[in-house]
């Protein structure tokens, strides 16, 4: 009996240990597996979508990116007054060395110093004895001594330095004066940098605005597949009824095949919807950036809410506009380019200055180091910069037309925007009456059938019917969110559509 025991003892411990095992690694494995689940199978609002975008997106990436470059560009020209300080090497080999041509001046040399013989023979001769020197002991001295300088005076040119040295030295140049030129390109590319930073803005918002549409279609999907949900099952109930009458002998065959016709038809249309919705979250997820087959769960529906959309039209709303911004600032940048263009004129002045680092066989034409004043101008280049300048301000107006043009197509497409949004808040008004009409007739031509007073064929009929309306208002609803968005896109803030749509 004991001995039962101490078995029953130990395999109630050694159960409770694999238990406890098996518990605590449950505990390390499930917390992952249900983030994981649970990111896979987000709920995402509209503003989730945007944020995702921002983030994921390729094209904002690619805007991020030049937006990025600008500013390392005006990083760049803003360091211009820096020195340039080069390292300068290289190996040179003359066709022909160096030369001094003694041979030119040998004249000059040879009677320059006869001429200064006699004349220091003469100086000496007169302090002694107060008499210049005859004539003919001058002409003897003038002789002598053209005749010693010519025999010892070399009849070849001597060489300043090899025909072939190598140089190296350390190169420094400060701009001191440019006319403007530093100062021109530094305001460029900041124009630059705030072009980018207007695109990298006209791309998300272009991009916020299309994530809206694609969710709004997703809604709109959900709500007609809840709706037609409803619509397949009622079809079914009134094929099965229609098989039970059938099977009493009270319902003729046509009827009952009319039925199931009906029924399958409302099954495929059931099963479209599902590919299309399908089709539309990997729509979505391209647009957010992520793989395609990322789970996505949308699951909101339409409902409809009036908006007020007349707040904006007395305000200047197109200085809020990307797209017009980024016509602005591309006025600034030909204003710009037209002061660059003149600076071209203006004579550009360095500090210069050089050290030799490998002196051996230098040329004696190339001093161990130098320092200096540089001037450099253009004087005249065929009257091209006069060409570039008047084109930069051709450019100026250029920008400034286009700028004014999309104010004013901005203007009109806010004004039929609101419009479509107030013609389309009649429509929605309109068709949900007729839609509640169509769910009331379905309802009592359904009681009638059961009363016997109204046929299988009647039902279907009313409940295509209600089908029908059904997506005629939820059309008119869509159209009039997309109005919405389109509305809130011409006035520079897409983004502030999601408050109307996940509230």
């Amino acid at each position: 009996m004991k001995n039962c025991l101490s078995v029953l003892v130990l395999r109630k411990i050694r159960t409770k240990r694999y238990l406890m095992k098996h518990l605590l690694l449950l505990t390390l494995i499930l917390p992952p597996m249900f983030a994981l689940a649970q990111e896979k199978g987000q709920q995402l609002t509209l503003k989730d979508c945007y944020e995702l975008a921002r983030q994921r997106n390729a094209l904002v990436k690619q805007a991020e990116r030049s937006l990025q470059a600008r500013e390392y560009s005006l990083q760049a020209e803003n360091r211009a007054w820096f020195p340039k300080v080069d390292l300068l090497a290289g190996y040179n080999y003359l066709g022909k060395p160096l030369e001094i041509n003694l041979q030119q001046v040998k004249d000059g040399v040879v009677n320059g110093s006869a001429a200064q013989s006699v004349n220091t023979a003469n100086t000496v001769f007169q302090q002694i004895t107060g008499q210049p020197l005859p004539q003919n002991v001058q002409d003897a001295i003038s002789n002598a001594t053209k005749g010693l300088i010519n025999a010892f005076y070399p009849n070849y040119n001597p060489q300043l330095a090899k025909q072939s040295y190598f140089v190296a030295g350390v190169g420094v140049r400060q701009p001191i004066y440019l006319g403007g030129k530093i100062s021109a390109a530094q305001d460029l590319a900041r124009s630059q940098v705030t072009a980018g930073e207007f695109n990298r803005q006209v791309v998300e918002k272009g991009l916020y605005f299309l994530i809206s549409a694609q969710y709004l279609r997703i809604m709109y999907l959900n709500t007609i597949l809840a709706h037609e949900a409803v619509v397949v099952e009622a079809f079914r109930k009134n094929r099965d009824y229609a098989v039970s009458l059938k099977d009493n002998q009270i319902l003729p065959p046509y009827l009952l095949n009319w039925a199931k016709v009906s029924y399958t038809q409302a099954t495929n249309r059931y099963s479209n919807l599902e590919l299309e919705k399908e089709n539309a979250l990997l729509e979505m997820n391209q647009l957010l950036g992520r793989p395609i087959d990322t789970a996505i769960v949308i699951s909101d529906t339409l409902r409809y809410e009036q908006a007020n959309v007349t707040a904006e039209e007395e305000s200047a709303f197109w200085r809020n506009n990307p797209s017009y911004r980024l016509l602005e600032s591309k006025t600034d940048l030909a204003r710009v380019a037209v002061k660059a263009t003149r600076s071209l004129s203006l004579p550009n002045l360095f500090a210069i200055g050089n050290v030799s680092l490998y002196q051996k066989d230098l040329p004696v034409t190339v001093p161990p180091w130098l320092i200096g004043v540089e001037l450099q101008w253009t004087l005249f280049d065929g009257f091209q910069r006069n060409k570039r300048t008047k084109a930069s301000k051709l450019l100026v107006e250029e920008a400034a037309m286009a700028a004014e043009n999309t104010k004013t197509s901005l203007e009109l497409q806010l004004r039929v925007a609101a419009n479509k949004v107030k013609a389309l808040q009649h429509d929605v008004a309109s068709l949900d009456s007729a839609r509640q009409q169509a769910r009331l007739t379905t309802s009592l031509v359904t009681d009638r059938m059961e009363n016997q007073l109204s046929s299988v064929k009647d039902v279907n009929d009313a409940l295509l019917l209600e089908e029908e309306m059904h997506k005629i208002y939820y059309t008119a609803v869509l159209g009039y969110y997309l109005a919405l968005a389109e509305y809130w896109n011409v006035v520079g803030t897409p983004e502030y559509f999601a408050t109307y749509v996940n509230n």
